[in-house]
C-alpha cells in the first residue's frame, strides 16, 4: 500500500532519529484543534483499522483425511541405522560400535499433523514528541487540519515482515522554549554549582596536605582545580535542546507490523520431547496464504528399540531430514554432550 501525499501532507520519516528526552510537562502544550482526536484521553493513544473481512478459514477436516495423501515413506531398519550412525559420528564421546552392532527389535512410527496459521497486523500509535528547534519550517494547525491517522498513507512492508516506522503527522507542530533550561540553553555544572573550580581532591582545599610543608603540587597551592565536568565553564549546554533554548514539539505516529503465530501438533503416544517437534522438518500438505498464513505439514516420528549386550535401550528419528534423539546411549564415554 502506497500512496503519495501532496506538499502539504508530506509525512517525515523519523524511524532513524535518536530516542527523544523525556517528554515536557502537558500543561506546556496547548490543545491543537486539529488535533484533538489524536490524543484524547491521555498523551497516547493506540489505533486499529477497520475490521475488515477475515481471510477464508481453513475448512474443518479430521486429521485422518490428510494422512491419507501423506507421502511420508516408512521407516527401515537400514534408514533407521543410517540416521543413528550419522548422530553418532557427530558426538564426540559416542561409540560406533554399538550403532553398528545393535540389533534392532521394533519400529513404531507415526506421523504427525503441525497446523500453522499466521496473522499480519498493523497497530498505530500517536504520541507527542519533540526535537531542538533550528529555525526550521513549522508544520503547524495554520497549514490546515492533521490527517486521521489511518488516512496516512505508508510504504507497507511484505507480508509477515515485522517492523516499526515513525512519522511525523502533517500540521501538527508547534515551538516552545526549552523545558529544561528554561529556554536558556545552557545550565548550571551540578559539579561546581556554576564555579567553574572545586575543592582539590588531593589536598581537601587546605593548599598542603596534612603534616607537610610544602604546597600541594596537584592544585600548585591554590586548594581549587578547574571542574572536569563543564571544564571550568561553570556551565554545560542543554542536552534536550542542544544549546538552541526552544524545542519543536509535534505527535509521532508510531505503526508497528507484527507477525502473530498460532502451532498445533496432533496428539502422538510416543515419549519424544514436543519442542524438538515443534522444530522438526516436515512435508508441506497444504498451503494458503492471503491476509492469514496457514500450513499443515507431515512430520513423520519413529521409535526404534533395540538390543546391545544383553539391554535394551530406545532412540526416537523425527523429522523428515532424519534427526535423531536419544533417551540413553550404551556406548558414552563422558557427560560434556547435550543428547538431542
Amino acid at each position: 500500500m502506497d500512496r503519495d501525499l501532496s506538499d502539504d501532507d508530506s509525512v517525515v520519516d523519523l524511524s532513524f532519529e535518536a530516542e527523544s528526552p523525556p517528554a515536557p510537562p502537558a500543561e506546556l502544550l496547548e490543545r491543537l484543534p486539529s488535533c484533538d482526536w489524536l490524543l484524547q484521553g491521555g498523551g497516547q493513544q493506540i489505533f486499529f483499522p477497520p475490521l475488515e473481512a477475515p481471510g477464508r478459514p481453513l475448512e474443518q477436516r479430521c486429521w485422518s483425511s490428510f494422512m491419507e495423501h501423506s507421502r511420508v515413506p516408512m521407516m527401515t531398519e537400514e534408514v533407521a541405522r543410517e540416521a543413528l550412525l550419522s548422530f553418532v559420528s557427530s558426538k564426540c564421546c559416542y561409540g560406533r560400535a554399538a550403532a553398528g552392532d545393535l540389533v534392532i527389535q521394533e519400529l513404531k512410527q507415526q506421523t504427525l499433523c503441525r497446523y500453522r496459521l499466521e496473522t499480519f497486523t498493523e497497530s498505530r500509535i500517536s504520541e507527542w514528541t519533540f526535537q531542538p528547534f533550528t529555525n526550521q519550517s513549522v508544520d503547524g494547525p495554520q497549514r490546515g487540519t492533521s490527517p486521521r491517522l489511518w488516512d496516512i498513507k505508508v510504504q507497507v512492508p511484505p507480508m509477515f515482515q515485522e517492523d516499526t516506522k515513525k512519522f511525523q503527522v502533517p500540521h501538527s507542530s508547534l515551538v516552545k522554549g526549552c523545558h529544561k533550561c528554561h529556554g536558556r540553553g545552557r545550565y548550571k555544572c551540578s559539579g561546581c554549582h556554576g564555579a567553574g573550580m572545586v575543592r582539590c581532591p588531593s589536598c581537601s582545599g587546605a593548599k598542603r596536605k596534612a603534616k607537610q610543608s610544602r604546597r600541594c603540587q596537584m592544585c600548585s597551592g591554590s586548594g581549587r582545580r578547574r571542574c572536569s565536568t563543564c571544564s571550568g565553564r561553570g556551565n554545560k549546554t542543554c542536552a534536550t535542546c542542544k544549546g538552541e533554548k526552544k524545542l519543536l514539539h509535534f505527535i509521532q505516529l508510531v505503526i508497528v507490523w507484527k507477525n502473530s503465530l498460532f502451532e498445533f501438533m496432533s496428539e502422538h503416544r510416543l515419549n519424544c520431547p514436543g519442542e524438538l517437534l515443534a522444530k522438526a522438518k516436515g512435508e508441506s500438505l497444504f498451503k494458503d496464504e492471503s491476509t492469514m498464513r496457514q500450513t499443515i505439514e507431515l512430520i513423520p516420528l519413529t521409535e526404534v528399540h533395540y538390543w546391545y549386550q544383553g539391554q535394551t535401550y530406545v532412540y526416537y528419528i523425527y523429522g523428515t531430514d532424519h534427526r535423531v534423539y536419544v533417551v540413553d546411549y550404551p556406548e558414552r564415554y563422558c557427560c560434556g554432550c547435550t543428547i538431542i
